[in-house]
This record gives structure tokens, C-alpha cells and sequence, in this order.
């Protein structure tokens, strides 16, 4: 069957998915969410009302959610990188990663992107302060993971680092992770030097004049 996505070079989790897909070389046709296709968003929209990207769809079959669209991925077109382990309970410890970079570092550093967009009196300095603390101690608890580690899950590249890279690329925008935590400075240059993500980096680059706060001059 053939795999449609309907996404945005330049959103987070967009990038976690199209990285699973680069990953494998996986074949699907690009619906880019831009103004220049409007088709492409009016079908977006009739596939997920609640306009949250990426939406896949396999055949005539969307699905949604990003870690649910890797493991779809993983189980319906796999390919030579297994994105889930085969082990019931390495699995669990996948899925724990890939919660923990989407919940714990992705939901903070998009609560500091999103205030950027409010009108200036309506800023909320106080969660900002909450996110970037919830960031610090995120950074801490993942330099002790990573220590002696080369991919978050333990073993081989994963949905858990599909989930990592975008996560760990915009949160060391809008909060540097800092020498005090080398092993998660170094764990993200490794995702930034995948060809997976890579890829994905290059191909969002000509939409950084996006990102709220600024994106800044490197990566």
C-alpha cells in the first residue's frame, strides 16, 4: 500500500516521523503543510479535525499520533532498522524514552516557543521559568542515562531516538543544555550527525525565519 504523509518540514514532530521514515528509506509521498498547497491542507483537515500534524496514511488508512505512526511504520513497513525491539520488555524501555523526550523535554520547550506567540501582555513569565526549570532537571536526569550509552534506549537508533533528535534540537534553542551535562550535549550531536535526521534538519532550514524566538546561528 502506498504511505501518504501530510506534515511540515519545520514541526518537531513532524521531524520525529519523517527521521523514522529517512531511517529506512521508506517510500511515501510528501504533503507539505504550507499556503502554497491549500488542497493539501483541506485534506489534512478532513483526515484530523483537530489540525495536529503529522497525520500518515496507509492506503485509504490515516493514523495518527507520531509514536503511534513509527510503530505503525515498524510493524506494517519495516525495514532494515527495527524502530521497536522484538523483546516485550526492551520495548517498554523504548516506549519509556519516547515518552520522556516528548513529554519532559519536547512539552516544556514548546511552552517557552508558544509564549513567544502571545501579545506581550499577556506573557507568563511564571511558566516559563517552570518550563526551563523542568528542562534543567530533564538535562540532568538524561547526562546520567546517556552516560556510557550511544542511543537513548540502550542498544540500536530507535523510536526513542526519533522522538529525541527534533526534542533535544529546539529545547538547546529556546534553553542551552550547557557543559554541566556532556553526555547529553554529546548524545545530541550524535542525532544531529544521523543522515536521518540530518536530512530532516537541512530540509527545515529554509523555514527557521519561523521559529518564534529566533532560531539561533548554528546547527
Amino acid at each position: 500500500m502506498s504511505l501518504t504523509l501530510y506534515a511540515h518540514p519545520f514541526s518537531s514532530y513532524c521531524q520525529k516521523v519523517l527521521t523514522a521514515l529517512y531511517e529506512n528509506g521508506t517510500a511515501f509521498t510528501y504533503r507539505v503543510l504550507e499556503q502554497e498547497d491549500p488542497e493539501a491542507g483541506a485534506e489534512w483537515a478532513r483526515l484530523w479535525p483537530l489540525k495536529r500534524m503529522p497525520v500518515l496514511v496507509d492506503g485509504e488508512h490515516p493514523v495518527l499520533e507520531s509514536s503511534v505512526i513509527i510503530e505503525h511504520l515498524d510493524l506494517f513497513h519495516p525495514g532494515t532498522a527495527r524502530l521497536l525491539p522484538a523483546d516485550p520488555k526492551a520495548a517498554l524501555g523504548t516506549r519509556m524514552m519516547d515518552r520522556f523526550f516528548d513529554n519532559y523535554i519536547m512539552t516544556p520547550m514548546q511552552t517557552i516557543v508558544f509564549d513567544h506567540l502571545r501579545p506581550a501582555d499577556a506573557r507568563d513569565p511564571y511558566g516559563v521559568a517552570r518550563a526551563k526549570a523542568q528542562l534543567d532537571d530533564s538535562y540532568r536526569w538524561l547526562d546520567g542515562a546517556m552516560a556510557g550509552r550511544e542511543w537513548a534506549a540502550g542498544g540500536a537508533f530507535s523510536l526513542a531516538d526519533c522522538a529525541a533528535a527534533p526534542a533535544l534540537f529546539y529545547a538547546d534553542w529556546v534553553h542551552e543544555i550547557g557543559a554541566a551535562f556532556p553526555h547529553a550535549l554529546a548524545y545530541r550531536a550524535r542525532l544531529l550527525a544521523r543522515p536521518s535526521f540530518a536530512r530532516a534538519v537541512e530540509e527545515a532550514r529554509p523555514y527557521r525565519h519561523y521559529f518564534p524566538p529566533g532560531a539561533p546561528d548554528r546547527d
